[in-house]
């Protein structure tokens, strides 16, 4: 899109899935536009989530978006711990995002992605279920900044008292 003309705005429930063990449920995709630094398409990971159908509040939409992307209809929603809003150029439309992210935690690790595909118009990779500090320590791009240190804080049962203002990397 041209400076001119703006990006549509998608307002976005997104979840920082923990299980027991405090490990967070990501999912990759590969990005249509950035390119890593070996010149392939860059992969990132992500939380599940998504835009807010007609009529939806965020807690809905999330709780939705968790049923059709992980299987799980009985996922409690939390609190609501960040916010990131601003131009995302990763996913296949550009878009502003208003996004909004709620603590979900799991009694267990059971999930169900095979209808995860059927939802994403991105290149999707898969799901994986990282330890905190792994993740942390091993160098894969993690959308927005700061998500695996808020992660690891509302593991310990630290929650901001107002949600924590994220930010999108460059492309």
């Amino acid at each position: 899109m041209s400076a001119e003309t703006p990006l549509p705005i998608r307002h976005i429930a997104r979840a920082i899935v923990l299980d027991p063990q405090d490990r967070i449920l990501l999912i990759a995709y590969t990005s249509v536009h950035a390119k890593g630094p070996d010149g392939a398409p860059l992969r990132f990971w992500f939380m599940p989530g998504g835009g807010l159908e007609p009529g939806e509040d965020h807690v809905t939409a999330c709780r939705r978006e968790l049923e059709e992307e992980i299987g799980r209809a009985d996922a409690t929603i939390g609190p609501q711990v960040a916010v990131c809003d601003g131009p995302f150029h990763l996913f296949r439309q550009s878009r502003d995002a208003r996004e909004r992210y709620f603590l979900v935690r799991l009694p267990d690790d059971r999930v169900d992605t095979s209808r995860l595909a059927e939802t994403e118009d991105n290149p999707l990779i898969g799901t994986r279920w990282w330890p905190l500090d792994e993740l942390r320590a091993s160098g894969e791009r993690v959308e927005p900044v700061g998500l695996a240190e808020l992660a690891a804080e509302v593991a310990s049962g630290t929650i901001p008292v107002q949600p924590r203002v994220l930010t999108w990397q460059d492309p």
